[in-house]
């Protein structure tokens, strides 16, 4: 066999460093595109914490500027408080927001009159007592009308704060009325025999778990509620008769909790006229210019209610396993 040959059959080993070689190279790549995909990590994770520190900047910046405009005391208006959505503490629709809304805009020199803004369906009516007591006691210090406004709905416990006004203005399908109260709640004793669960309700006091939906009513515990109810609808009554006087048509339905139109209301001396809120300013104020005074919680106020609302619901769970006393 000639050296060639012996060449070509027995080829030369490669050399010993060139493996490890490659190795090193393809090890390098791959550190160098972990670091470059670490940095780009780190890059967008700094992104996303200015940007939400940022946003919260901005909320804060948003949330220490004034919720209501300022008026000009020096040019005359008509000031405007709105009554929206649920009447209930803490709420903007609650006696806390109102009452001091209604005290800037009564104070105020340059209010010729204060307009009450309303589309409610009701709520509380300690609420809405507290809004019509004060309302009263700002008309006789000021000597300013006040007038009532309804858009939509102005009911129950909306209209127990509108008699407290000079006049009521209504839309002709405005809904109007609902002169009743109400306490509502689900039993569910019958169901939990059928599935037989056993309600283990232990109290001090016979009446302690009075309105418990998975205790039987007794017929004692239920007078009483009624007696309740019906106190409350005769202070509720005693309210809209003094407010409303002698322009009140009553008829036995009146007082029942029913509701009726805007145009209804006016016939039965529920409400005085049909008008809006420009309509009021302009031609029963004789003054276009409204400010509005409605105070409501600004964004910041908002988040901190959510963020303690959080917290109260962590630990409602941390604790739900140790019985309560109410």
């Amino acid at each position: 066999m000639t050296e060639s040959n012996h060449l070509e059959n027995n080829p030369a080993p490669q050399s010993a460093s060139a493996a490890p070689a490659w190795e090193r190279a393809t090890l390098e790549k791959l550190a160098f595109a972990a670091l470059v995909e670490q940095k780009s990590t780190r890059r967008w994770k700094t992104f996303v914490r200015l940007s939400w520190l940022a946003f919260f900047v901005a909320l804060l910046w948003l949330g220490l500027r004034t919720a209501a405009p300022v008026a000009d005391v020096s040019s005359p208006h008509t000031a405007v408080v709105e009554i929206k959505g649920e009447i209930a503490a803490g709420s903007d629709a609650s006696a806390e927001f109102v009452n001091a809304a209604l005290r800037a805009a009564f104070e105020d020199s340059g209010s010729k009159a204060v307009v009450l803004l309303i589309n409610s369906p009701g709520g509380s009516p300690v609420q809405a007592g507290m809004m019509n007591d004060e309302i009263l006691r700002l008309k006789a210090k000021y000597k300013k009308p006040v007038y009532a406004v309804v858009e939509e709905t102005c009911a129950s416990a909306a209209y127990y704060i509108a008699v407290s006004a000079d006049q009521i203005f209504v839309d002709k399908a405005s809904i109007v009325g609902s002169i009743g109260v109400l306490m509502d709640g689900f039993g569910f004793t019958g169901l939990m025999d059928k599935l037989g669960v056993e309600r283990r309700l232990l109290t001090a006091g016979e009446n302690k778990g009075f309105l418990d939906p998975f205790s039987i009513q007794t017929e004692k515990q239920r007078a009483f509620a009624q007696t309740m109810l019906n106190q409350i609808h005769q202070q509720f009554i005693g309210v809209v008769k003094a407010g409303r006087g002698q322009r009140l048509k009553e008829t036995p339905e009146m007082f029942t909790g029913l509701f009726w139109t805007g145009q209804q209301a006016i016939e039965l001396g529920l409400a005085d006229h049909l008008g809006s809120l420009d309509y009021v300013a302009r031609e029963v104020v004789k003054t276009e210019d409204i400010v509005d005074y409605t105070k409501r919680d600004n964004v910041a106020e908002r988040l901190a209610k959510k963020f303690g609302a959080a917290i109260g619901e962590g630990g409602m769970k941390a604790f739900k396993s140790i019985p309560s006393i109410h």
